[in-house]
C-alpha cells in the first residue's frame, strides 16, 4: 500500500523493551519509502532514555523526549499531531512495554486497504482462551468482559475488547475529531472509541495474542472509574 505510515512507540519507564520493539519492526522488512518510526518518551524516571539513545537516528527513526510528563493520552496526541503535520496517511501505535506485539503491524496496514475503515484495534478477546494463555490476570479478564459488554450496550456496538492498547488510525478521522478534546490520561483510547462510534466511523478488530509480565498496574481502578465517567457523559452529551 503506497501510503505514508507512521509507527509511533509511546514509552514511559519501558527500559530495555523499546530496543526489542525496534528489532521486531526491522524484521518486518517494511518498505522504507513509505514508513517512519517515532519514539516518544513521556519523561521516564528509569533507564528508558539510556536505551533509547542506543538507537541510531536515521531518516526512518525520529526520537522525542518530552521535557515534562504529558500523560498517556497527551503523549499519543503529540504523536498524532506530528503525523498530521508531516502529512502521513496512517499511524499505528505500539506501547513501549512490548505488551502488544509489533508483528501485527502488517495486519493493521492490510486492514486499511479497505478505504471505509477509520480505525483498527487489536482484540485479545476474540479468542478468550488466548487471553488466558497470555497470562491475563483473572480480574482483568473478567473486568474486560463486563466493561466491554457495558460499552456495547450503551453505545450500540459489538466490540469484543474495549480495553486494548494496539491501535491503527486513518488520519482522516482527525479532520472532524479534535485531538485536544480527547482525554489526555489513560482513557484516551476509550474516549476516542466513544467519539468514533457516535460518528459511525468504521472500527475493525483484528485478533491478537498478548502477554502480561509480573508487574501489576497501579492504574486499573482509576482507569475503570474514568471509563464509567465517559460512558455516563456520553449518554447525555454525544459528541
Amino acid at each position: 500500500m503506497k501510503k505514508r505510515i507512521l509507527i509511533f512507540i509511546v514509552t514511559y519507564n519501558s527500559s530495555f523493551r523499546v530496543l526489542n520493539i525496534i528489532k521486531k519492526i526491522r524484521k518486518l522488512n517494511l518498505n522504507n519509502k513509505y514508513y517512519k518510526i517515532l519514539i516518544a518518551d513521556d519523561c521516564s524516571t528509569d533507564d528508558t532514555v539510556n536505551f533509547i539513545r542506543k538507537i541510531k537516528k536515521s531518516k526512518i527513526i525520529k526520537i522525542i523526549i518530552n521535557k515534562s510528563n504529558l500523560g498517556y493520552g497527551g503523549n499519543i496526541i503529540k504523536c498524532l499531531k506530528y503525523a498530521l503535520k508531516k502529512k502521513f496517511n496512517y499511524a499505528i501505535m505500539i506501547h513501549g512495554d512490548d505488551q502488544y506485539d509489533a508483528k501485527y503491524i502488517p495486519k493493521i496496514i492490510n486492514e486499511f486497504r479497505n478505504k471505509n475503515i477509520s480505525l483498527v484495534t487489536g482484540s485479545r478477546m476474540i479468542s478468550k482462551k488466548d487471553a488466558l494463555k497470555g497470562d491475563m490476570p483473572i480480574y482483568k479478564f473478567l473486568g474486560n468482559i463486563v466493561l466491554t459488554k457495558m460499552f456495547n450496550l450503551l453505545s450500540n456496538t459489538k466490540f469484543t475488547d474495549c480495553h486494548t492498547g494496539l491501535w491503527g488510525y486513518n488520519l482522516k478521522v482527525f479532520k472532524s475529531v479534535k485531538l485536544n478534546k480527547i482525554d489526555k490520561g489513560y482513557n484516551f483510547d476509550n474516549h476516542l472509541r466513544i467519539i468514533a462510534s457516535n460518528r459511525k466511523f468504521k472500527i475493525n478488530e483484528i485478533p491478537i495474542k498478548t502477554y502480561y509480565r509480573s508487574e501489576a498496574s497501579k492504574f486499573h481502578i482509576f482507569y475503570s472509574l474514568n471509563f464509567f465517567k465517559y460512558l455516563i457523559i456520553n449518554l447525555f452529551n454525544k459528541q
